[in-house]
């Protein structure tokens, strides 16, 4: 039987109040909402799947999503080479083995597994897959029909700065894109505490498109002052630099350069 939540902001404010990290926030979020069937995108080594199993009595199927291999074109630090993710596999396996009547493992990447889950059967997705542009472009895109009117898509890495790892990776674009999405979709999303969103599919009922940002740290949605040049390179030099590095070997005038672009 489907529970219909409304969630509001309210709800989630009483949520954040007594959530300290990711964890407790979303084990909190799906026991109030009481979802039975969900599938989380970037499994990686099972710990969130084994808390949620644990402590949300409710969840009845639970969908692992991970391609838990190296990827040629995912330029991230957690890009491991093959055996490494075998390892991470099993552990994941491990993790979750108290729970395995509940669990169902789809190891590949969000394109390739999908369409194993039925259209509207989720009440829930977690999404914390690649997080470039191409990674949260295709896991929204993919998972959205899989969720059920009034259903909710939550999500990891929704960084202020796009420059999550600095300039030798990819830039982490879950924000702002993840607002646009919801834009486009017609539906509401709340930026969340400990870097983390949620999207509410909306019913026939809902009244549209809303960016609720319960943190006061998303002042816009726009890309440009993150990537203007200066602010390119004060993001690679913090990344390559120590602050002790950094203030004896530039010279005075780079210093002073950066210090005023702050």
């Amino acid at each position: 039987m489907v529970l219909i939540v409304k969630v509001e902001e309210p709800f989630l404010r009483d949520l954040i109040a007594d959530s300290a990290s990711r964890f407790q926030l979303w084990t909190q979020f799906l026991r109030a909402t009481r979802v039975e069937t969900m599938a989380e995108i970037g499994v990686y080594r099972g710990r969130f799947a084994a808390e949620m199993l644990a402590e949300c009595s409710a969840i009845e199927k639970y969908y692992m999503i991970d391609p838990w291999r190296h990827l040629e074109h995912w330029n991230k630090p957690a890009n491991a080479d093959d055996a490494r993710f075998d390892t991470y596999l099993a552990e994941a396996t491990a993790n979750t083995e108290f729970a395995a009547d509940k669990r169902v493992i789809l190891r590949g990447t969000t394109a390739e597994v999908m369409d194993q889950i039925g259209d509207g059967t989720l009440d829930f997705a977690y999404i914390d897959g690649d997080h470039t542009l191409r990674g949260i472009s295709v896991d929204l895109i993919k998972v959205y029909p899989k969720i059920r009117a009034g259903g909710w898509i939550g999500g990891d890495d929704f960084t202020h700065m796009v420059w999550q790892h600095g300039d030798r990776f990819e830039p982490t674009l879950v924000f702002p894109f993840a607002v646009h999405f919801a834009e486009a979709v017609g539906a509401r999303i709340f930026g969340l505490p400990h870097l983390q969103f949620l999207i509410c599919k909306p019913t026939e009922a809902a009244t549209g498109f809303q960016f609720v940002d319960l943190t006061g740290s998303y002042p816009d949605t726009a890309l440009q002052t993150q990537f203007r040049l200066k602010n390119v390179l004060r993001g690679w030099l913090s990344d390559t630099f120590s602050r002790k590095l950094l203030a004896e070997r530039l010279p005075r005038g780079v210093r002073e350069t950066i210090a005023r672009s702050r």
